[in-house]
């Protein structure tokens, strides 16, 4: 039987950047013409909001914003460090990278033999970007993950090298961020599982910003995502499947919550904090049908397109009534998204794993 590590954390570009870079979208918001005008001033804003961008358009809260995300991502890999999977799986989204107008799958397993990507431009840790960083694959168990959903009734798409992009920025910014300080590399082989979660938005606005000065009508939409149900038995499936294999594996969720660039009905200047306040606690309590029950026209809604990879991850967590026993909301008006991060150690047969215990006495 295996043993199965849960975690869920960020992929926000900008913790690649530089502090005074990191509210750029924002800024970006205001010189929009369609902008209504009382929200070009600050003073109209949420009362959090003005806070956060205070009289330094933000710079102070983009240190302490960082911190938060690295203090995260630095106990997340002290919990992956600690569990020693045989390899990660991670959920992430694909925002017109591998996947364009060619194909777009609802969800696809790279069953690659290895993985090679650079670091973005104009890094914070001042690294060459032509430079060539290699993780390996896990073809043989991808493989057979894939068969084994597929005859659990899940048409998972699957490739054996990449189409347009080595590896999406929902893979390489997780790994880059779990050796944040540059000090133990990623020796785990890794499995990217992605998700169409940019869905009507994939193709129409290539799966970044949109274009503020055009809003897209109905006949430029594309097809929807893959339903939030859909990706919660999607993810009960796979961790179903791999507790009964020999590995122990970490299963990850990559992704901020909701995006301002994605929050229509507040005009694109900030995310939808409250929505994400709701799932998250109930996230922490364990409250499973809320995850399932959420609608795509909420997703769309409350701008939290990326959450669907969560949506695999908690239903992987409630197969397993696994839920987190570490979980923080890092919750930002200014940073274009919300981000939340969880660990949730494996169950031993007294109830609680070595790790869960070696949490609960730190």
């Amino acid at each position: 039987m295996g043993d199965i590590l849960a975690l869920g954390l960020t992929h926000y570009p900008p913790l690649s950047g530089r502090d005074e870079q990191m509210a750029g979208l924002l800024r970006r918001m205001l010189t929009m013409p369609r902008l209504p005008e009382h929200l070009k001033d600050p003073k109209s804003w949420p009362e959090e909001m003005r806070q956060q961008w205070a009289n330094d358009e933000g710079l102070a809260a983009a240190a302490r914003h960082r911190a938060d995300l690295v203090g995260w991502m630095d106990r997340s890999r002290e919990a992956l460090d600690a569990f020693k999977p045989d390899f990660v799986l991670m959920w992430g989204d694909d925002q017109y990278e591998n996947f364009r107008e060619d194909i777009i799958p609802p969800f696809a397993i790279s069953a690659h033999e290895e993985f090679n990507f650079s670091p973005p431009a104009d890094n914070v840790w001042g690294e060459d970007p032509t430079k060539k960083i290699r993780i390996a694959g896990a073809p043989k168990i991808a493989k057979e993950l894939t068969t084994s959903l597929i005859e659990e009734g899940f048409d998972v798409a699957y490739s054996y090298k990449p189409l347009h992009h080595p590896l999406g920025h929902a893979f390489y910014n997780a790994v880059n961020y779990l050796d944040y300080g540059r000090e133990k590399g990623f020796p785990y082989p890794l499995i990217p599982f992605a998700i169409n979660c940019y869905g009507r938005r994939v193709i129409a606005q290539r799966g970044g910003s949109p274009n503020f000065d055009h809003e897209l009508s109905d006949d430029e939409l594309d097809p929807p995502a893959p339903t939030p149900k859909r990706l919660f038995d999607l993810g009960a499936a796979t961790a179903r499947i791999l507790k009964k294999s020999p590995y122990r594996v970490a299963l990850i969720a990559s992704s901020g919550w909701s995006h301002a660039f994605l929050t229509m009905k507040n005009h694109y200047l900030y995310p939808d904090v409250p929505a994400d306040r709701k799932m998250y606690e109930a996230l922490v309590k364990g409250d499973w049908d809320t995850w399932r029950n959420l609608t795509g026209k909420e997703v769309e809604d409350a701008g939290q397109q990326e959450i669907l990879n969560w949506s695999c991850l908690v239903g992987a967590m409630s197969e397993l009534n696994q839920p987190p026993v570490e979980h923080g909301f890092v919750g930002t008006w200014i940073f274009n998204s919300s981000k939340v991060f969880a660990i949730a150690p494996p169950k031993t047969g007294d109830g609680a794993s070595a790790a869960q215990k070696d949490l609960a006495t730190a």
